[in-house]
C-alpha cells in the first residue's frame, strides 16, 4: 500500500473538520477514499468523538416524506421488493426486468426521492436488475418488513401508510402493477356475417401469492371505481385482472405497461 506523508493527512483532516465530504477531499488531494474514510475514523477516535451517521429519514427527522413518490415505492416494494437489515448490512431492494430500463430508473428516482441521502446504486443479475438503497431506516418506512417471505405473514398497512395510499391510490397501483402486474393483449374470434373474425382486447393482471397484498391491490381499485375479477389458474387464485373497456382506458392513463 502506498504510504502517503504525516502532512498530506493533515491537509486531510483539516479539509474534513471543515465539513467536506470525503469524495472531494479524496479528489482535491488524489488520495484513495477508503485512505480518507480511514483517517477520518481515526481523527474522530483522537478526539473522543462518536459518529452518528446522518439521516433524513421521515420517520426519524420529522422530514415531510414525497408522498407521491413513496406510494409507488411501497407498491415496489411489496411486490418485488426486500428489505435485508443486519448488522453492517442494510438496505432496501427492489427487482427489476433488466430489458425494462424505464423500470429501473422509475425505481431508483422513487428511492432517491424517498430517502435522499443514502447511496443508490444497480446490480445486473441473470435477466434481471437489482436496484439498491443502503440505509438502516427502510424498515422504519416499511413496517411490512420481517422474517420470511411476505406472503408467510400478515402484511397490513400502518395507519400512516394508509392516508399516504388513499391520497395518492394510482401511484401506489402503479407500483404495484410494475412490480408484479403486466399489460396483455388477449385475442378470440367470433362470427361476424358468417366469417370469423379475430378481435383483439388488452388486460391487465396483478399476481401475487399474498392474499394480504392482492386484497390492499383490490380494495384500492374499489376506491378508484376501477372494476376487477379473480382469475383462477391451475386451481391457484393469485390473479387480478382488469378487462373491461372502461376500466382498462382507466388504467391505461394513470400506469400504462411497463417499459
Amino acid at each position: 500500500m502506498d504510504q502517503h506523508s504525516p502532512t498530506l493527512r493533515a491537509q486531510a483532516v483539516t479539509l474534513m473538520r471543515q465539513g467536506i465530504a470525503n469524495r472531494v477531499v479524496a479528489e482535491r488531494l488524489n488520495v484513495p477514499r477508503g485512505t480518507v474514510g480511514w483517517w477520518r475514523s481515526e481523527d474522530r477516535k483522537a478526539r473522543g468523538e462518536t459518529y452518528v451517521q446522518p439521516t433524513d429519514c421521515p420517520r426519524c427527522t420529522g422530514r415531510e416524506v414525497d408522498k407521491t413518490a413513496y406510494a409507488y415505492l411501497l407498491g415496489l416494494y411489496l411486490g418485488d421488493g426486500h428489505i435485508i437489515a443486519k448488522p453492517k448490512q442494510h438496505h432496501l431492494s427492489i427487482f427489476c426486468n433488466a430489458e425494462q430500463t424505464g423500470l429501473v430508473a422509475a425505481a431508483e428516482d422513487a428511492m432517491r426521492q424517498v430517502l435522499p441521502l443514502p447511496r443508490v446504486a444497480s446490480r445486473h443479475k441473470q435477466g434481471c436488475t437489482e436496484v439498491k438503497s443502503f440505509s438502516m431506516h427502510w424498515p422504519r418506512l416499511f413496517p411490512q418488513h420481517g422474517p420470511g417471505k411476505k406472503y408467510e405473514r400478515k402484511i397490513a398497512l400502518a395507519p400512516w401508510q394508509r392516508e399516504i395510499v388513499d391520497a395518492h391510490p394510482w401511484e401506489f397501483v402503479r407500483g404495484l402493477i410494475h412490480s408484479d402486474g403486466c399489460r396483455i393483449t388477449n385475442w378470440t374470434t367470433r362470427l361476424v356475417g358468417g366469417v370469423r373474425k379475430r378481435y383483439e382486447y388488452p388486460r391487465y393482471f396483478f399476481t401475487n401469492v399474498s392474499y394480504d397484498i392482492r386484497e390492499l391491490f383490490t380494495r384500492t381499485l374499489d376506491a378508484l371505481g376501477v372494476g376487477w375479477t379473480h382469475c383462477t389458474r391451475h386451481g391457484n387464485p393469485y390473479n387480478i385482472s382488469v378487462a373491461r373497456k372502461a376500466d382498462v382506458a382507466l388504467m391505461d392513463l394513470h400506469v400504462g405497461p411497463k417499459h
